[in-house]
């Protein structure tokens, strides 16, 4: 069973989530919070799988309260999903920084918020390469020049040299024949590379080679 927490400012939306998640008997909504705020309170005494995070809210925003969600260590095991209207801006960008395991459009349709919901309550991350891709060519590029981080040296050669596929927005597959290793090996080093690096899922993982300046962006 996945345990879910609705954050989002309009009742008939959340109304409408609610009603679909219900549908499922593998999903179960644990709560629903109208601001960023419940939305932090709320995942401290619920502790659900899967948060799903509206970006626009009153007071503290969906970024603020991913972030702190994100920040917290008892809060380890909770993911975030941000639900936005904003397709492909500065908000979803921002949201990964703070912490979130993805994002994904309210227009979506129910299936992929379904599958969405399972993908990041196993601890992977919703954020495809091609999505990836556009991320980094619209918002990363805007990014001030960065200054080496210390978590470079804990890594191998190999690792540095996947992880920066992976900032690339390559997927397992493409890296696997790029560097004509199994998909299974390079899991197995991005793996390594989270762990070391304090990552909690892929997409932190892009956030960090850029921030870390393992690689820069491509100017356009």
């Amino acid at each position: 069973m996945i345990r879910v927490l609705l954050a989002d400012d309009q009742a008939l939306m959340r109304a409408g989530f609610r009603a679909l998640l219900h549908a499922e008997d593998d999903l179960e909504v644990v709560g629903e919070a109208a601001d960023g705020a419940s939305a932090v309170d709320l995942s401290r005494r619920l502790r659900p799988d899967v948060v799903l995070m509206d970006v626009q809210m009153p007071g503290l925003d969906g970024i603020e309260a991913t972030r702190r969600i994100a920040a917290d260590p008892e809060l380890a095991a909770v993911r975030v999903l941000i639900l936005t209207n904003y397709g492909l801006d500065s908000y979803v960008f921002a949201a990964l920084r703070a912490g979130a395991s993805g994002f994904l459009l309210k227009d979506a349709d129910p299936a992929d918020l379904l599958r969405a919901i399972a993908v990041v309550a196993r601890g992977d991350a919703l954020l495809a390469p091609a999505v990836t891709r556009t991320l980094i060519s619209e918002f990363v590029a805007g990014l001030p020049p960065a200054e080496p981080a210390a978590g470079r040296g804990l890594l191998t050669a190999r690792e540095r040299e996947i992880v920066a596929l992976v900032g690339r927005g390559l997927s397992n597959d493409e890296i696997a024949e790029r560097m004509v290793i199994s998909p299974l090996t390079v899991k197995t080093h991005v793996n390594r590379a989270m762990t070391k690096l304090h990552c909690r899922d892929r997409a932190q993982v892009v956030v960090w080679a850029y921030e870390s300046g393992l690689i820069t962006p491509r100017r356009r």
